[in-house]
């Protein structure tokens, strides 16, 4: 199947126009979009680097010791934002009240790794390769998602999009590693052909090297299709870019990544998972309640990700965001008004199928015998369930011993946040 003049992808994110063949991928999604059977679904993974504090991201306010344990960092009952009467967001997530009251929003707390780590290198490692605890693992739990994953080509016969897997930074991360081809991308504007341009962006030399260098049947035999979809993008000039009339996505590295990971959306190239992630989040020293570190980065966080759901339109009702952290903050302050690592943390999930408008999980309370080591929110939800249940009940892909290996959970012990 072939266009020979003009191919106008789905919300006119990126018109291609008068080209002389369009890859056979922009084709099948072109054709594809148009029918509801085909549609695609997409799961995009955002990790909050740095160890966030869910404390007081998503704060239980209905619970005396919180006040107790952090008399200079808390946040006011009168300035948080009421979920339930007991949970509540800090008032720099205002940007998420909208998403929680239309059910898109769901919260999963006291969540996280069992790994008793209070490394930030080793805690990420074990949430990225999805086996914690065990730094042996050569390979991603995103990479290894894809396996055996169904296609979202209309044309199961053709080659996958080389835009299937795909993270927003200069470099391929640990979650994306494995045997699934995948690309990084920094900058649409630096997304070049040659890679002999000493000026070009990181990311133009490692995707080419996927071409060259992949024995994979998936990548190998579509290096032309590749480079296309690159002169594509270049001659579409994605600076022009201009996103959805309410998606206001705020300046700075992580607005950037999430407008334009809606723009490849949008363009329909073929995206099944997604990577981003935002730092900024280890608050030692003056952590800040309703205004400061927290409040800042917070606001950077939820605007963007609210930005980037108004700005796939239609498209948002296929597509699932999870969000995950490497470990918590201690429940107590310490001396200097911030907080130390700690254990258990929050994990929100967004999406079109997602049942919000709810925390799911045990709170399993913040009294001092309830403490975790008599120092941290205890961990009632392992985020491998959490994860679990979005790849195989929304991607697809049932094989979860592959995809999770060592991991005892089972179906029937899901958090059942999707509808």
């Amino acid at each position: 199947m072939s266009i020979t003049r003009r191919v106008f992808l789905r919300n006119g994110a990126l018109a291609v126009v008068g080209t002389t063949a369009v890859p056979s991928f922009l084709a099948r999604a072109a054709f594809g979009a148009a029918d509801p059977g085909t549609r695609s679904k997409r799961l995009v993974v955002i990790f909050q680097r740095g160890a966030a504090d869910g404390l007081n991201i998503v704060v239980p306010h209905g619970e005396p010791a919180y006040y107790a344990m952090r008399p200079t960092i808390n946040i006011p009952k009168k300035s948080v934002l009421d979920l339930d009467g007991f949970f509540g967001l800090h008032p720099a997530m205002a940007s998420f009240q909208p998403l929680w009251k239309q059910n898109h929003l769901a919260i999963v707390h006291a969540a996280g790794s069992p790994d008793p780590t209070r490394s930030h290198f080793d805690a990420q490692d074990f949430m990225e390769s999805g086996t914690p605890g065990l730094k042996v693992t050569d390979d991603g739990w995103l990479n290894r998602a894809l396996r055996d994953l169904p296609s979202n080509s209309a044309l199961h016969d053709s080659p996958q999009s080389p835009f299937r897997a795909i993270a927003l930074g200069p470099s391929l991360p640990r979650i994306l590693s494995g045997q699934e081809p995948a690309v990084a991308v920094n900058n649409l504007n630096d997304f070049s052909v040659g890679g002999k341009n000493p000026s070009a962006a990181p990311i133009s030399n490692t995707f080419e090297a996927m071409y060259d260098h992949s024995v994979d049947t998936v990548l190998h035999g579509t290096g032309e299709e590749t480079f296309d979809a690159v002169k594509m993008l270049k001659s579409a000039d994605p600076s022009k870019y201009t996103p959805a009339p309410n998606a206001n996505y705020p300046k700075g590295r992580f607005g950037d990544s999430l407008k334009q990971l809606a723009q490849i959306i949008k363009a329909n190239l073929g995206v099944q998972v997604a990577f981003a992630d935002i730092g900024g989040w280890d608050h030692h020293v003056n952590e800040g309640n309703t205004e400061g570190q927290i409040a800042n980065v917070l606001g950077d966080f939820s605007q963007s990700i609210a930005a980037f759901w108004n700005d796939l339109g239609d498209l948002a009702e296929d597509t699932v965001v999870v969000t995950m952290s490497e470990f918590g903050r201690t429940a107590r302050e310490n001396g200097n008004r911030g907080t130390d690592h700690g254990h258990a943390n929050v994990m929100f999930v967004l999406g079109g199928p997602v049942r919000g408008g709810k925390v799911y999980g045990r709170w399993p309370g913040l009294d001092r015998s309830q403490l975790y080591e008599g120092r941290d929110l205890a961990l009632t939800t392992d985020f491998r369930m959490v994860l679990s249940e979005v790849v195989s009940r929304y991607l697809g892909n049932k094989d979860l011993k592959t995809v999770f290996p060592g991991f005892e959970g089972q179906p029937e012990q899901f958090v059942k946040l999707l509808g």
